[in-house]
């Protein structure tokens, strides 16, 4: 627990910061994503600051929703902080490379109704490296909807499929 204080701390401080600098192309966001994984859907939410005049650095965060698996109930949630490489740039499309950090969550909880054996929880953490790539659809206003596919390296290794809209601020 104490390393995603330390991790959200660091993308919010990166966040401020950046922001300060770079107000005119900070932009912000909702997604919609699917863990291989999990396989479930998640809900998110994204930011993009630009720190260079191709590099761009994302933090984001995905709640997967609950499962409930022969009684075995599971939560799993991601932080993510990523550099977006742009290598193209065209009137109607942006394209780039993903390359981050993950940290995963996943909480598991067994609840015996009939009293046999008592409850069971558990809980991890694990860090992981993402690799991936994405892409902006420039439709002429404010509002940028994109989509993106990363592959986050961790234990299992999961394929997160996610697409959304971000807000130019």
């Amino acid at each position: 627990m104490k390393k995603i204080h330390i991790l959200i701390t660091a993308i919010v401080i990166i966040t401020f910061s950046l922001t300060a600098s770079a107000q005119s192309d900070t932009k912000i966001g909702a997604l919609l994503g699917y863990g291989t994984e999990i396989k479930t859907i998640g809900l998110g939410a994204n930011a993009e600051f630009p720190i260079m005049e191709k590099l761009t650095i994302s933090p984001s965060f995905i709640y997967y929703l609950p499962k409930d698996e022969s009684g075995i109930k599971i939560n799993w949630f991601e932080v993510n902080a990523n550099a977006n490489y742009y290598f193209l740039d065209e009137e109607n499309i942006d394209v780039y490379g993903i390359a981050g950090l993950n940290y995963s969550s996943i909480k598991v909880k067994y609840e015996n109704s009939f009293g046999l054996g008592g409850d069971f929880s558990s809980s991890d953490g694990r860090i992981g490296l993402n690799l991936g790539a994405g892409a902006n659809f420039n439709i002429g206003s404010s509002i940028t909807p994109f989509a993106e596919i990363k592959y986050v390296i961790i234990d299992g290794g999961q394929l997160v499929i996610a697409d959304g809209v971000k807000f130019n601020l």
